[in-house]
């Protein structure tokens, strides 16, 4: 199948321009303009921006966490993802500890495979990493899986200590791999944890109070330090507080490839949402918490100077109330303790609404700039540029035609997510997509899903191009 996009304000992270695009098949063939192609299908864009898709780079379909699942799997997510303009997502699977690297990846082939609508790539999160499971890493990078993902936080599920953490980055700076990094010291969090619960704190509102700033700066100064050490390049990934993001900019003033990423929960929500200690907090608990709203222009400003580089999801979402579509119970898990509430927001479908409404409408950014933090960087960052990440000949067909003057107004009662809430309730957003193409297949026309379930490819990804 052939399509022709007429008349369109093409936008990439360098490039504005006015043109047409040929597709054909699932890559774009020409691109030039007052095309005379005969197309099978033809769009008029005129008025409307024309960008690549967006790729998010930490999604968690389809996650166990012991007590609960996280809502969406591979089928609503991606369609989810989609309606927001995201064709792209980078999910996570999880090592057991014990087992190898393999059994995971195996495992999330299987949650994928017939079920993603969009595009997806994968992490690897390493639990465990005794000497004769380094080899594993080697493997996995032949086969397109060029990053993992480390935690200084959840003792005794996920936890690393410093030394296999140093160990893991040592060995990524031999097989070009790159570093993903959850900073939180976890052995202070778990003890104030605990200390809460003895002392009968146990309502939501002591989420964020049970893992202060401070944790998440210290480990972001010591993980740069053991990346430093290695000379190897680190991603800190959600970066929830303006003092972890200050250590990173103080790293890359120096000259060293750190990059970070934030979340939009931590850009439009705050921890004043829910000081109140009602269960309606539990919508709100995520790790690294959500902080005070003090917090959110530091980021705003840190994102326009480059300080950080992407902004993904870390799309994990829990139902707030049993019974919905079927799911059991996830958030009301902690009703009576805040720890047993299961950790994770819903995002994926809004993340490029919320940042073309907070850094385009309100802050005055340029398209360009939104494209780089919402597609090409972390293509770039994570081994899929060009082929994701921008509108080039050559390039897989994932645009999006996105209209400036189509409000969207954010509703639990009509995303395609699957879970009971929305954190961004009501909010009106000046532009959406009026088209989203993936490969060169329509897959949303407005807000109707006219895709194909399971259409979505594994992607084998190169090494990092910025690295």
């Amino acid at each position: 199948m052939s399509l022709l996009i007429q008349n369109g304000r093409i936008i990439t992270a360098t490039d504005d321009f006015i043109a047409d695009i040929f597709v054909e098949r699932d890559k774009i063939k020409l691109i030039g303009a007052n095309l005379a192609i005969n197309a099978d299908a033809m769009i008029d864009a005129r008025d409307r921006y024309v960008i690549p898709g967006g790729v998010d780079a930490h999604t968690h379909m389809d996650l166990n966490v012991g007590a609960a699942t996280s809502s969406d799997d591979f089928e609503t997510g991606t369609i989810a993802a989609a309606h927001g303009g995201t064709t792209t997502i980078i999910d996570f699977p999880t090592q057991t500890r014990g087992k190898k690297m393999r059994a995971a990846l195996d495992a999330w082939m299987k949650k994928a495979e017939g079920k993603a609508a969009i595009d997806y790539a994968f992490h690897m999160i390493i639990s465990d990493l005794p000497d004769d499971f380094l080899p594993d890493m080697d493997a996995l990078v032949r086969e397109g899986i060029t990053s993992f993902k480390l935690f200084t936080a959840y003792p005794e599920r996920l936890m690393l200590d410093d030394a296999t953490i140093f160990k893991a980055m040592q060995r990524a700076g031999e097989n070009g791999a790159f570093i993903c990094m959850h900073a939180e010291n976890g052995s202070v969090i778990d003890y104030l944890i605990r200390k809460f619960i003895a002392e009968g704190k146990t309502t939501p509102n002591f989420h964020p109070l049970s893992r202060p700033h401070q944790v998440e700066a210290e480990a972001t100064h010591r993980v740069i330090a053991l990346a430093e050490m290695a000379r190897v390049p680190v991603y800190i990934v959600h970066v929830s507080s303006h003092f972890a993001m200050e250590e990173i900019r103080a790293a890359r003033e120096r000259g060293l490839p750190v990059y970070g990423e934030t979340c939009p929960q931590y850009l439009f929500l705050a921890q004043e949402d829910y000081a109140d200690g009602s269960f309606d907090g539990a919508k709100y608990i995520c790790s690294p918490p959500i902080r005070e709203r003090a917090n959110q222009e530091p980021l705003w400003r840190a994102l326009a100077a480059d300080d950080l580089q992407v902004v993904s999801t870390d799309h994990c979402p829990f139902c707030f109330k049993e019974g919905y579509r079927g799911l059991p119970k996830q958030k009301e898990l902690g009703k009576d303790n805040f720890a047993k509430i299961p950790n994770g927001v819903p995002g994926v479908e809004n993340r490029m609404h919320l940042l073309y409404q907070g850094g385009v409408v309100d802050r005055g950014w340029s398209m360009n700039r939104f494209v780089q933090l919402t597609s090409a960087a972390p293509a770039k960052l994570f081994g899929l540029y060009p082929r994701k990440g921008t509108i080039a000949v050559g390039s897989d067909a994932d645009i999006v035609i996105w209209d400036p003057r189509k409000k969207y107004t954010i509703r639990a009662a009509e995303h395609f997510m699957r879970v009971d809430y929305n954190p961004y309730e009501a909010m009106v957003i000046d532009g959406s997509p009026a088209y989203v193409i993936a490969r060169g297949r329509v897959i949303f026309e407005g807000d109707k899903f006219v895709g194909k379930v399971g259409a979505g490819e594994f992607l084998r990804r190169g090494k990092s191009s910025l690295i």
